[in-house]
């Protein structure tokens, strides 16, 4: 016997191959549960050779030797509209013997959503948001489902360790339940030796310890952004140049709430309060040096001087670290 209801279509999405991947893999398994794999999978990928039509033709064909199958559907984004409309046809009246299993890289269009929740079917996205917060909640959920047991030291360790890379975790924690075998309780040292090198982080770890004034941290994720999330320096100028830009605008704009913040920036909420808290900060004068150290630091990445990329970036971030520290709304204060 299988390991779950039969008949219903599961719609699997996300930007990373990685890990939408290893959500199928997991949904596959748990289908199939304690039957045979061999007689029960077909696993189609959609391409020159495979339509809609023959897919559908696969789906619809009842199970020979096992009493369900599962059609694995790879590929769907290839799809057009006429073949959705087919695809739609079929959800409407499954083979309650098939479950259908569908993998969609990127965001899938909300009328093939809509098709698969109409029958009951499952929809799932694997993309993990950029947030230290999100990355923790999918780490935390991974953690839980593995059968160990990690402290809240090692959990925290592999958020910060992984940072964006988050499709390693699956293999990461496959290799500590062979190491140290399934429901072992770790702690950090027991994970340190296996985690590998760091992952890439988001960009507003950069300009949040920058505009901290935390030259380290700022140093760490800049490398980070580099090295391991294999950006472009003049993509991290980019970054940059749009934090400061935001500032320049707001400085001397007669903004004073975030409402009005907002509106000048074509932003709303958290990230206008954030630059106008910022702006006020650091003062028109640290604002416009900031736009000074980019404009100079753009020049030398592209030739006035013959200095390693990584030196100019680094040297500029930490230039905007001191700019940071020397511009606190207190040292403001005392000096009006």
């Amino acid at each position: 016997m299988s390991g779950a209801p039969a008949g219903r279509p599961h719609l699997l999405h996300g930007s990373d191959e990685a890990l939408v991947s290893q959500a199928a893999a997991e949904v596959v398994r748990t289908l199939v549960g304690d039957g045979e794999r061999t007689l029960m999978v077909d696993d189609l990928l959609i391409d020159d050779d495979v339509n809609v039509h023959r897919l559908i033709a696969t789906a619809g064909t009842p199970p020979f030797l096992s009493d369900r199958r599962v059609v694995v559907a790879r590929g769907v984004e290839r799809l057009g509209s006429d073949d959705l409309a087919v695809l739609r046809s079929y959800l409407a009246e499954p083979l309650p013997t098939t479950d259908l299993v569908l993998i969609h890289q990127g965001k899938a269009p909300k009328r093939l959503v809509d098709a698969v929740t109409s029958v009951g079917g499952v929809v799932a996205s694997t993309d993990v948001g950029a947030s230290r917060r999100d990355r923790s909640t999918f780490v935390e959920a991974h953690v839980g489902s593995s059968g160990l047991h990690l402290s809240g030291a090692a959990r925290s360790l592999l958020v910060d360790q992984l940072g964006e890379d988050v499709n390693r975790l699956s293999g990461l924690l496959d290799t500590l339940s062979s190491t140290f075998g399934p429901g072992a309780r770790l702690d950090v040292e027991d994970v340190t030796p296996y985690l590998g090198d760091q992952g890439g982080v988001p960009p507003w770890d950069l300009t949040d310890a920058i505009d901290r004034g935390d030259r380290p941290v700022a140093l760490e994720a800049l490398a980070r952004m580099v090295q391991a999330g294999g950006r472009h320096p003049l993509q991290v100028m980019a970054v940059l140049h749009a934090h400061y830009a935001r500032l320049l605008r707001l400085d001397g704009s007669g903004a004073r709430d975030e409402a009005t913040a907002g509106a000048i920036l074509g932003v709303k909420g958290f990230a206008a309060r954030k630059a106008l808290e910022r702006t006020a900060a650091m003062g028109p004068d640290a604002v416009h040096e900031a736009i000074q150290l980019l404009a100079r630091a753009d020049l030398d990445l592209r030739g006035r001087r013959e200095l390693p990329e990584s030196a100019v970036l680094e040297v500029l971030v930490a230039r905007l670290c001191r700019l940071s520290r020397t511009r606190t709304p207190s040292a403001r204060s005392r000096r009006r």
